[in-house]
């Protein structure tokens, strides 16, 4: 059974910093593209980061562009997201993904494998 698990959210204060993790299991995800959307009460579920499999090739959001880093080790089939400055506008549920193609995409419809979500709130 393939999963992928998170883990790092939590209750911060603007300004302040968080890092998640996300683990796969179930297969490798050497070949495979890994990142993060994230969903706010309201609306709809977006694209954070992501990270390619190949050369470690990074997209961001231009919402977090210069405050959040991706990240991958791939000997632990893990992603990282460390989050700084972070904003009110940053509270959503994170979410964890991964494709099947080695290539980011902000595509939501790339992603195969999805996490259960880690809550991060910030508070003014």
């Amino acid at each position: 059974q393939v999963q992928l698990v998170e883990s790092g959210g939590g209750l911060v204060q603007a300004g302040g910093s968080l890092r998640l993790s996300c683990t796969g299991s179930g297969r490798s995800f050497n070949s495979s593209s890994m990142g993060w959307f994230r969903q706010a009460p309201g609306k709809e579920r977006e694209f954070v980061a992501a990270i390619s499999s190949i050369l470690g090739l990074r997209g961001y959001a231009d919402s977090v562009k210069g405050r959040f880093t991706i990240t991958r080790d791939n000997a632990k089939d893990t992603i990282y997201l460390q989050m700084t400055s972070l904003k009110v506008e940053d509270t959503a549920v994170y979410y964890c993904v991964a494709s099947t193609r080695p290539l980011t995409s902000t595509n939501i419809r790339e992603y195969n494998y999805w996490g259960q979500g880690t809550q991060v709130s910030v508070t003014s």
